[in-house]
């Protein structure tokens, strides 16, 4: 699909990268799978391996289901049959931090049924103390002598740099998600999900140099782009934009997200301490948390604070089915949320992402509703 000049090195970078990262892995570059954004890629990379965000992309499933039940999300079921299939050849392994059980768990169907040199999973502390930051320092190191022994080499000025450049290209991304003179975000939902997707395919100093490109042609939207109803969606990963089109044809405008293929994966943008280690093992006990890592309850006031910052007038949960953590939160987030005036509907996507007319009703159904509650007219708030 064609795309406007400013986004079109994103589109291609997510069309093509299967075909240049294997170029690339034949040239000698070494690259490590990840499925969480809770994974420490600033370490793997300083260990001198490229991290890559494992996508699982819409489709139908077949091989896996020799190895997985059909009762686990269908991120990890198409990004199994995916590998099954040959398509992450490129990667020398699989590097995951501990948040799902079922993310856990893929970690190691993988290291026993595709060839890879290193797989490792970090245990994440859930509370941050003097003692947890100790256990994680020491985790840490023990993943630095594994990638060693798989032929990466660490230093410590190299962490430094790494995370500095991560640093910058969340600095970046943030931005596109701040509202403009105009009360337009840079970039319109679609439009930032294909930024943000392409960062987790690309080699981060080749990704950097494309959001300062992009920065220098500020794509700022008109003042057309005010039209809707302001809605802040939550979920896990988005792996289809044409959710995005489906809500915006609904009425819906959407003004924020809490997702780990979006938002949640920007905070904080650094840590901070005395030194690289400490730097990294601070912003990884400080992240801004999803359900497999934090109470329904702590996440309610945090989307409170988006939706005020924002102005969102509802909430749609965007749920990838068989979802645990996120499905587990819904009851009492609904609950919490409707309490305080939130309207909220709740959506789940099978492995197909395929958007039918029932769903488009139910969208246009809930839009309607809050315009109703709002008085809106159809949308002009």
């Amino acid at each position: 699909m064609s795309q406007p000049d400013y986004l079109q090195p994103f589109a291609d970078c997510l069309t093509q990268s299967s075909q240049w990262l294997s170029a690339q892995a034949e040239a000698g570059e070494k690259h490590i799978g990840y499925f969480c954004t809770y994974t420490p890629v600033e370490l793997i990379h300083a260990c001198g391996f490229v991290p890559i965000r494992v996508m699982g992309e819409p489709g139908v499933v077949e091989q896996a289901y020799s190895l997985v039940p059909d009762f686990i999300c269908p991120f990890m079921k198409c990004a199994l049959e995916k590998a099954l299939n040959g398509g992450f050849k490129y990667l020398k392994g699989v590097v995951q931090g501990y948040t799902c059980d079922v993310s856990c768990g893929m970690a190691n169907i993988w290291k026993e049924n595709i060839p890879g040199e290193l797989y490792h999973t970090f245990p994440l502390p859930y509370t941050d103390a003097p003692a947890t930051r100790d256990y994680l320092h020491k985790e840490f190191q023990a993943f630095i002598h594994k990638a060693e022994q798989a032929g990466g080499e660490f230093r410590l000025e190299r962490l430094q740099s790494s995370l500095d450049m991560y640093a910058a290209i969340r600095r970046s991304l943030l931005s596109l998600y701040q509202f403009g003179e105009d009360g337009a975000p840079a970039l319109n939902a679609r439009e930032r999900h294909i930024v943000v997707q392409a960062g987790y395919v690309a080699p981060p100093d080749l990704f950097l140099g494309m959001l300062e490109a992009l920065a220098s042609q500020k794509p700022f939207n008109s003042r057309e782009s005010q039209a809707g109803i302001p809605v802040l969606i939550s979920g896990s990963l988005v792996e289809s934009v044409g959710v995005f089109d489906a809500m915006e044809k609904a009425g819906a405008r959407i003004v924020a997200d809490d997702l780990c293929s979006g938002y949640r994966n920007l905070l904080p943008v650094d840590g901070s301490g005395s030194g690289p280690m400490e730097r990294l093992i601070d912003r990884y006990v400080n992240r801004f948390p999803c359900p497999s890592r934090c109470r329904a309850e702590n996440r309610f006031p945090l989307l409170m604070d988006r939706i005020e910052q924002t102005g969102a007038r509802g909430v749609i949960f965007l749920i990838q089915k068989f979802c645990t953590p996120h499905l587990a939160d819904i009851p009492e987030l609904t609950r919490l949320l409707k309490a305080a005036g939130i309207p909220v509907l709740v959506v789940e996507m099978d492995e197909s992402w395929r958007m039918g007319g029932q769903l488009q009703t139910r969208l246009e159904g809930f839009v309607e509703m809050i315009d109703g509650m709002y008085g809106t007219n159809h949308g002009k708030i």
